[in-house]
């Protein structure tokens, strides 16, 4: 039976965080950073989802890899939008928060697809690979029931002046 990366904890979790970001910049003006940001946060869950669609653990794990950078892109470009202004400073803190824990959760399923390479190239089922994030980077709270992978964030962009 074809096991999908729609299993994968890190590609839901990813995807709302891609989710949120377009949320909170739906008004921004600023057209050039605002594109560069919800391409960084689409970037994550699509290398993860090609990444596992590859059916490789080394293809597997180069992808995860490409979905961390684009993880710590996302989140230069979230300190830097709270410092023009795009968007609030408890948006920034939230989503930076969600990227640090997203990150986190891809380096311990790297480590643990590495230390299976010698053994099989082929990947387990998603079950297998779904790993937490460290303790101090929680799940984020108030989210609706698991059958909607995409919440409505508690992220608001204040209103201008």
């Amino acid at each position: 039976m074809y096991q999908s990366f729609e299993s994968l904890d890190v590609w839901k979790r990813s995807s709302r965080l891609a989710v949120s970001v377009y949320r909170v910049l739906k008004n921004c003006r600023d057209y050039g950073l605002k594109d560069q940001m919800t391409r960084a946060a689409v970037s994550i869950p699509s290398n993860i989802a090609e990444g596992y669609d590859r059916g490789t653990n080394k293809e597997f794990i180069r992808y995860l890899n490409i979905a961390k950078g684009s993880a710590a892109e996302l989140r230069t470009q979230l300190y830097i939008a709270k410092e023009i202004g795009e968007i609030a400073p408890e948006a920034m803190t939230e989503l930076v928060e969600e990227t640090k824990g997203i990150g986190a959760m891809l380096n311990r399923l790297e480590q643990a697809r590495r230390s299976k390479a010698g053994e099989t190239d082929a990947l387990p089922d998603p079950a297998a690979l779904n790993v937490d994030a460290p303790d101090d980077f929680p799940e984020p709270g108030n989210r609706k029931p698991e059958t909607d992978p995409f919440p409505e964030p508690g992220i608001r962009k204040p209103e201008t002046e």
